[in-house]
């Protein structure tokens, strides 16, 4: 709720506290509010939580979208002719449902054969295709896209980028997972958003678009980007800590089972199709990124909980 704050009082925004596979409320906020579309964002994302335990992910990422699409459906069959051709069903996924690249395979593209790899991925690809099944069979007028790593302000301090950002800050070590080779394709948050809107605005329907940043980088160059950024912003002598550096802290722990090598995402048909592509250069992002975390620790303080903070200290070692 804290990402929300700036929103209270604005009349276009009403926050409802709930759970996608509440079909009762789900069903009620639908004739309620008559949508003219729905951005399906909900689902459980973080790897290391699926591996550790994989029932939330199931239970959120494909029975809740099953539910979400069984309500939907419901209410879209409702609707007059013409509102039903203008309506619009957009599910957000991920490039994880394509598996892991070889050193030299090409990049992802909308015609690549699904391999998930983890428990987050294997739930991401199979809301997936019953997305797509419920285009299909019932005619149900959906988008699908499939983004490569989002970072920017607000990201939760589990993912990658805040968690470096907040344990260096702390003093504490910097996990890197096995030999920190592993590619990644960074998309800032703003970039992923207005792409998102240019698909629901003009996408075709039962189209599936990639969403990439084409800023690829291995997890240990991101890291000693990120130390370098806090050398200069916020050196650790100012707070009180015995480094020259933050890259003293990089530490390496022992590999995520079945962790994807590298990924890359051919993101030709958004820009041909749609005339989209990525605003924000890594360099630029990832210093817009540190400066908000240093402007925002208290955010940082209130989202992350006792459990949470027990969670890192147990899977990470931090």
């Amino acid at each position: 709720l804290e990402n929300l704050a700036s929103l209270e009082g604005d009349a276009r925004h009403i926050f409802v506290r709930g759970d996608i596979s509440d079909t009762v409320l789900v069903d009620q906020l639908l004739h309620e509010h008559r949508p003219r579309a729905i951005i399906n964002f909900a689902a459980e994302s973080h790897v290391d939580r699926s591996i550790h335990g994989p029932g939330d992910f199931i239970q959120t990422n494909i029975v809740g979208t099953f539910h979400l699409l069984e309500s939907v459906r419901a209410y879209w069959d409702g609707l007059e002719s013409e509102f039903q051709q203008l309506f619009r069903f957009l599910h957000v996924s991920t490039d994880e449902v394509y598996g892991s690249l070889g050193k030299d395979d090409p990049a992802f593209s909308e015609m690549t054969r699904y391999e998930p790899n983890s428990p987050y991925s294997a739930s991401k690809a199979a809301s997936d295709h019953l997305v797509r099944a419920y285009h299909h069979t019932y005619g149900l007028p959906v988008l699908t896209t499939n983004c490569s790593n989002n970072y920017g302000p607000y990201h939760f301090p589990e993912k990658l980028i805040p968690l470096i950002i907040h344990n260096a800050l702390a003093g504490k070590s910097l996990p890197i997972y096995g030999d920190g080779q592993q590619i990644r394709d960074w998309l800032y948050v703003k970039d992923h958003c207005s792409a998102i809107r240019r698909v629901l605005k003009a996408g075709r329907v039962g189209e599936t678009y990639n969403v990439g940043g084409t800023n690829k980088k291995t997890n240990l160059d991101v890291v000693h980007t990120l130390c370098d950024i806090l050398d200069e912003l916020a050196p650790p002598a100012t707070g009180n800590l015995s480094l020259t550096s933050y890259r003293s802290l990089i530490t390496f722990v022992k590999d995520r089972p079945g962790h994807d090598r590298r990924y890359a995402m051919d993101t030709n048909k958004l820009e041909r199709e749609l005339g989209w592509r990525p605003r924000e250069t890594f360099e630029a992002g990832i210093r817009k990124t540190v400066v908000w975390y240093l402007a925002n620790q208290n955010w940082v303080t209130n989202v992350t909980s006792g459990a949470y903070r027990d969670w890192v200290s147990r899977h990470y070692g931090a």
